[in-house]
């Protein structure tokens, strides 16, 4: 029996071994409902959760990389990551050509929020001068003009959290936020004291990106989302967040 035991233990840790290792990205600025991060590493959430079930999937082992937002795309160019998920074209000015995009599988809103009792339905161009809560790195397009007329002012801060903790403790008037995020940041409030959104700002479909390499199994990886989004995998992980899944066209890049 303990021959049997210690053959099946080095057949586990053989088929390990065999695994390709893919390098996925984690940006710093995510907190939950998106990923946990504890010791340099994650280890629950959304994003997390889609990942394993990827990797498991595709047959191949994860390795996660924390890093700042604003060295995500110098990690890309540089070929220090494999895998980049929860993210969306528009943030991209030009298409990164060594990488393969997947097809969409979250739908995303960023909303205006305000405080408890705020007027609802605010539009962001009827707002006076004022500071904005917004996160460091992150893009936010349909803003941009009032940032650069000066009508607005961005407030960075390191997380999506602290932005709307800022906006809880009244440090500003207004902050941006994901609706995932904002849903997460609420539950643990009562009712009375919960930030409201005030504006949609934008919709965004979000998917991966995996590294175009011969040397990868690229292609498996993109044919295993679309197979986890036919299963009914991908709507089961962000349904258990409180996210949509993405249901409207698809993005080429896929091989079949």
């Amino acid at each position: 029996m303990r021959s049997l035991l210690a053959l099946l233990l080095l057949w586990c840790t053989h088929c390990l071994a065999e695994q390709p290792v893919l390098r996925f990205s984690v940006a710093e600025s995510w907190s939950m409902p998106l990923v946990r991060v504890e010791g340099g590493q994650p280890v629950e959430g959304l994003v997390f959760d889609l990942i394993q079930a990827l990797a498991q999937e595709a047959g191949v082992r994860p390795e996660y990389h924390v890093m700042a937002r604003l060295r995500l795309q110098q990690a890309m160019d540089a070929g220090d990551i494999d895998v980049r998920c929860y993210v969306s074209s528009q943030w991209f000015n030009d298409r990164p050509g060594n990488f393969v995009w997947s097809i969409p599988l979250i739908r995303q809103r960023d909303v205006l929020v305000g405080r408890p009792g705020d007027s609802a339905a605010t539009r962001p161009e009827q707002l006076p001068p004022q500071a904005i809560g917004t996160v460091l790195g992150y893009a936010y397009g349909t803003l941009e003009p009032l940032f650069v007329q000066g009508r607005l002012q961005r407030e960075d801060s390191r997380s999506q959290q602290l932005a709307l903790q800022k906006l809880q403790v009244g440090r500003y008037q207004h902050a941006v936020s994901n609706e995932l995020s904002l849903q997460w940041f609420n539950q643990r409030l009562p009712v009375g004291e919960r930030l409201q959104v005030q504006a949609v700002l934008e919709e965004q479909a979000l998917g991966c990106m995996v590294r175009n390499d011969p040397a990868m199994p690229t292609q498996e990886v993109l044919r295993a989302l679309v197979r986890m989004r036919q299963s009914g995998e991908i709507e089961r992980i962000v349904r258990r967040y409180g996210a949509t899944e993405y249901s409207g066209e698809e993005v080429s890049g896929v091989q079949p």
